[in-house]
């Protein structure tokens, strides 16, 4: 089969199994498979395609059908310029999360050698881009899942952060249990999903750690703790993530440690990050 054949017979499963961006997905997962840049597919269009690679093109591609995140599929992604691993274990960064990283950057200008919290961090998308950014700046990244932190190192190394520090822990236990300096800025991007809403995630979410999306009974149980256990011990600013219609009800949570309070709207319009600054 042709390479322009193979492309075309890919692109037909994905829209047989419903995939809306069945077009663009099939050539990213095509460019990883083969291990080519955008330009090889127009150039090579005719061309018989390799067995081997080919073969694995279509297994890819049977994965994404079967509803796993096309991010778990290709075994990367990028965030904020950088590219990190990912794959099941762990949650897929997302574009709005990035509003957390312009945050802490502008609020950095003005310190020097900062300590930085990143909570429930994940792939570390969030804090390795702001240590890979600050090379000064000492950052924490806590993380309680064993699959999450296995890839949290491994980003860690494929960024080059020896300024990061990794930490294996469970957020409930505050900060008084881990023995760490008080932080400039705290960033989290925690669970914020109410458990009852869990099943009614589209497919491809649900293939996503609950524990990464699970954010208790009425969503809020991370951003309570941050508020009762973390944020009395911050000297300077936090940012967090939460879900649609929650930034009032966070903002009041934070009002008791900080001077001022206010959310920001990502760009579909929906409340996305609350701040806020304790001195």
């Amino acid at each position: 089969m042709t390479v322009s054949g193979i492309l075309a017979h890919a692109e037909k499963l994905l829209i047989g199994a419903g995939v809306e961006n069945a077009r663009n997905e099939v050539r990213w997962i095509f460019e990883s498979a083969f291990v080519c840049g955008r330009e090889y597919a127009v150039l090579h269009g005719n061309d018989e395609a390799d067995k081997e690679k080919s073969e694995r093109f279509l297994r890819m591609i049977g994965s994404r059908a079967d509803g796993m995140p096309v991010q778990y599929v290709i075994g990367e992604w990028d965030f904020y310029g950088e590219v990190f691993k990912v794959g099941e274990g762990v949650l897929i960064p997302r574009p709005e999360t990035e509003m957390l990283v312009d945050f802490a950057l502008d609020y950095l200008k003005e310190k020097n050698d900062p300590v930085v919290f990143d909570l429930c961090s994940g792939s570390g998308c969030i804090g390795l881009t702001v240590a890979k950014k600050r090379p000064d700046a000492r950052v924490f990244l806590l993380e309680k899942s064993d699959a999450a932190f296995a890839y949290l190192s491994e980003n860690k190394k494929l960024l080059g952060c020896d300024n990061a520090a990794l930490v294996s822990g469970d957020l409930f236990d505050g900060f008084e249990s881990f023995g760490l300096p008080e932080p400039d800025l705290i960033l989290s991007n925690p669970p914020y999903i109410e458990s009852g809403e869990i099943p009614l995630l589209q497919k491809e979410v649900l293939r996503e750690p609950s524990m990464a999306l699970d954010g208790g009974e009425d969503g809020y149980d991370f951003y309570r703790a941050i508020a009762l256990k973390w944020l009395p011990f911050c000297k300077g600013a936090i940012a967090v993530e939460c879900g649609e219609n929650q930034t009032e009800e966070i903002e009041k949570m934070f009002s008791a440690e900080c001077v001022r309070v206010y959310s920001e709207k990502d760009f579909n319009g929906i409340g996305r990050t609350v701040c806020g600054f304790t001195d």
